[in-house]
């Protein structure tokens, strides 16, 4: 159904509803047997506990009428379908199958930096603004991280996201996260204060966002800047702004810009300038349809007919009044594989302009049921295939990659969101809160995003919803239940409802920032579909019955601890219970406990891809915990913190078998690490070490690792005054960071050391009194952040002269290591 030609005519789209509709109908009807039934069997388990070893199965008496009902409900559902089908032959309708740098701007970054960096010693507003999809968040973030910007600005600079939706105290948060440091105690009017600022805000829909932000930026005269972006001219007026309204591209720009998407090796095979002309005029001087456009076409035969077809039907979308920019981007979406269709218009749940965690995102489309399984691969593989693909049709964008090139997180445009939730809501697959009307709410709307509160969530107890993000009471047929950031009545006082384990298609259930220690009750382990487990950094008390959970893919619970008291009655019925049984465990976030014994850990060597224990155990414990961990080959992600790896000093000499393994994180004393290399994960790329308290140097085995690109050295990780960097080390290394090394007073860097070093950052080493003259040899270094220096050091970079020096100058910031907003694309 998802793969008919676009929607022409009225009785088409009612036709599709009715279809829809039905299948929906047969899916709640079998739901609702299986509910039934599981409900029946716990009543019949709690009727007979006197009677362990009677079984607990729902015998027929009890299914008659369950399964009478369901084969009525089928039987009316069969008649229905046979009068859509009559509908369908009479309507004469027959089933046939069927952040990207935008452009460069030049112009555009050099007009804007002047207007930041020249004029008024007075406070300005610069104001972009101009239609959606012509790159004005594009344009702002090339200005932004521009060197001459960040050097002119220095330390106080912050963007922030603003959107239609926003919050006077989280912009402000937002602003005080990049200018200010943990232990600063001003508010941010004292921190501006007598300091040149720069302040971005991005996308502003409301002439209320700047009269309510503006008294907190000193008005002074020393050049300070705020730039904005919006739709809205009215909204840059009222700013008494420096206007800068982006234009349109032009024929040749267009033309470029298009050539640059679909690959322009490709296009001189074309038979002359036929299409050029037709596609320039379509577009319209868009950057975003260009950019989609030319994904689309990029996935076609070089033939004539091939592109022609999809030039041809851009008439009748382009022909659609003011919506013309999203008629042009349903073209993309009706060109969509029907898997990749619900997967795309899922990424309108997330608030506009958020960056979305692809970890996350594919979680959930594996417990939405959008991902359709493909020989021996994993849902989460063949779901990453899904991203990658929509990724490169541009109806997403990549926000940060992994050190290994994987997509870390990612983003959709504004008018890609417009479209999914305009196509979600007509298809009924979702609806989010701002389309909510409280007096007529969704009745047939399978997934709901929104705060709920007493006054309406008594429609929604009986409804037919698969998933929701806040709640006050339980939909039954429950599949997604997501609270981030929420008090809900889901929670009574610390404790989650026992009432929880009625959700028995419950597949992903989220837990975090809920600000509480939160305990699960006994009831969690009758989610025999679980799949996700999610609690953050919350503290969670998770009873033993979670080893019953055997569909468990991904358990997150970092700061969780899980208790190991099991009745007699319950070893009797059940067997012992333990994290060995869940077979399908691919992620493990989890605090050490008795949980550990008996080697259930390494028994999940097949299948175990991410493990971050905290080890605060006793010694016999930790020590046949490392021994399983050593079993465990298939991992790639490993973070293990204990109050001491002394102890188990062979423990680091375990990695050598782990050939997938690539990120590793140690937290706590090591006395020493092991000399040879071949003891180390053969294909370790990034190392976080913090804590560790080691007293010799580490660079010199740490510089023969043969893939290293990421070296994280955190507080306290190294205890010496002096760092050497030697003469053929570090060959790979790309990113080095060093944050309060504070006995650290010397660092060389030998000629030949990190030749491929891009980004390098002395973060609160207060110690180095001289900046080390090996690092001007760096020449692929493209970004240096020195912050909480001594003034030594940075006296020597500021004004000792020469051209190593000048290009160090350029590359140098003072960035605070806070969430800032364009970090680098490691980690």
């Amino acid at each position: 159904m998802s793969d008919l030609a676009p929607r022409q005519e009225t009785t088409f789209v009612l036709w599709v509803n009715q279809l829809r509709d039905a299948a929906y109908d047969a899916e709640d009807a079998i739901d609702e047997f299986i509910f039934q039934v599981q409900r029946k069997r716990q009543q019949r388990l709690n009727n007979i506990k006197f009677l362990n070893l009677l079984p607990a199965c729902v015998g027929l008496a009890d299914k008659l009428p369950l399964v009478s009902d369901l084969n009525g409900r089928i039987s009316q559902i069969n008649i229905t379908l046979e009068k859509i089908l009559i509908n369908k032959q009479r309507y004469g309708m027959e089933y046939e199958p069927g952040e990207t740098n935008i452009v460069e701007m030049t112009n555009d970054v050099e007009a804007v930096k002047g207007k930041l960096l020249e004029g008024a010693m007075e406070r300005v507003v610069v104001a972009i603004w101009g239609m959606g999809g012509l790159g004005k968040t594009t344009l702002a973030k090339k200005v932004y991280n521009d060197g001459a910007v960040q050097n002119h600005f220095g330390r106080y600079c912050a963007w922030v996201y603003v959107s239609q939706e926003y919050s006077i105290r989280e912009l402000l948060l937002g602003i005080a996260s990049c200018i200010m440091t943990l232990t600063e105690k001003q508010n941010i009017n004292e921190c501006l204060q007598g300091n040149r600022y720069l302040i971005v805000l991005d996308d502003i829909w409301n002439t209320d966002v700047w009269r309510g932000l503006s008294s907190y930026f000193p008005a002074e005269s020393n050049k300070s800047r705020v730039l904005i972006t919006t739709r809205r001219e009215d909204i840059a007026v009222d700013a008494h702004s420096d206007c800068y309204k982006l234009q349109l591209l032009g024929e040749k720009e267009s033309w470029e810009l298009f050539l640059n998407k679909v690959g322009s090796a490709t296009v001189p095979t074309w038979p002359g300038e036929e299409f050029k002309e037709e596609i320039v005029a379509k577009c319209k001087g868009l950057p975003l349809t260009i950019v989609v456009l030319g994904g689309l076409l990029s996935l076609k035969d070089l033939t004539r007919d091939s592109w022609r077809k999809v030039l041809k039907s851009m008439d009748w979308h382009l022909s659609q009044g003011p919506d013309s920019c999203l008629g042009i981007l349903a073209l993309s979406y009706n060109d969509l594989p029907s898997s990749l269709k619900p997967c795309f218009l899922y990424c309108g749940v997330f608030p506009e302009d958020s960056e979305i965690k692809a970890s996350k995102l594919i979680r959930l489309w594996v417990a939405e049921g959008f991902v359709q399984k493909r020989g021996k691969e994993t849902l989460e593989d063949i779901a990453e295939d899904y991203l990658y693909e929509l990724i490169q049709r541009s109806m997403i964008q990549v926000a940060d990659t992994r050190v290994d090139g994987r997509v870390k997180s990612c983003r959709i445009h504004d008018l890609l969101r417009d479209l999914a939730i305009l196509e979600a809501k007509e298809n009924k697959i979702f609806e989010v809160h701002e389309n909510i009307d409280v007096d007529e709410l969704p009745t047939r709307v399978r997934r709901l995003i929104t705060n709920i509160n007493q006054t309406i969530s008594p429609h929604l107890q009986n409804s037919n919803l698969r998933s929701l993000g806040i709640l006050y009471k339980y939909p039954k047929l429950l599949r997604i239940l997501h609270m981030d950031w929420v008090q809900c009545t889901v929670m009574s006082g610390r404790k989650v409802s026992r009432h929880i384990g009625r959700l028995i298609y419950l597949k992903y259930l989220c837990l975090r920032g809920t600000e509480w220690k939160i305990r699960l009750p006994p009831s969690i382990g009758r989610l025999v579909n679980l799949e996700t487990l999610d609690s953050g950094n919350n503290f969670i008390f998770i009873p033993h019955t979670i080893w019953k959970l055997k569909q468990m893919r991904h358990l997150n619970c970092w700061r969780g601890t899980i208790s190991s008291r099991q009745s007699m009655r319950e070893r009797w019925v059940e067997g012992h219970l333990g994290v060995h049984q869940m077979t399908n465990l691919q992620t493990l976030y989890l605090g050490g406990g008795d949980w550990l014994k008996d080697n259930n850990l390494g028994k999940l060597v097949h299948h175990l891809k991410q493990l971050k224990l905290r080890l605060y155990v006793r010694p016999k414990l930790k020590e046949a915990s490392f021994l399983s961990i050593a079993q465990l080959t298939g991992l790639q992600k490993l973070k293990l913190e204990t109050d001491n790896f002394i102890e188990s000093e062979d423990c680091l000499e375990s990695f050598s078998h782990h050939r997938y393994l690539y990120k590793l994180h140690l937290v706590g004393p090591i006395r020493k690490l092991p000399v040879e290399t071949t003891l180390y994960p053969p294909n370790l790329m990034q190392l976080k070490l913090d804590d560790t308290k080691m007293e010799e140097d580490p660079m010199p085995i740490l510089g023969r690792l043969p893939n290293l690109r990421i070296l994280i050295l955190l507080e306290k990780s190294y205890e010496g005054t002096g760092m050497n960097c030697p003469h053929g080390g570090f060959l790979r290394l790309e990113f080095l960071q060093m944050q309060k090394l504070w006995s650290l007073q010397d660092l060389s860097v030998e000629e030949g050391a990190m030749p491929n070093l891009k980004t390098l950052k002395i973060e609160y080493c207060v110690g180095m009194r001289k900046f080390p003259d090996g690092l001007l040899q760096l020449k692929k270094l493209q970004r240096l952040n020195l912050y909480e220096v001594s003034q030594e050091l940075m006296s020597e970079v500021l004004e000792t002269q020469g051209e190593d020096w000048n290009r160090i100058r350029i590359i140098t910031s003072h960035v605070p290591p806070q969430k800032n907003m364009f970090r680098c694309n490691y980690g």
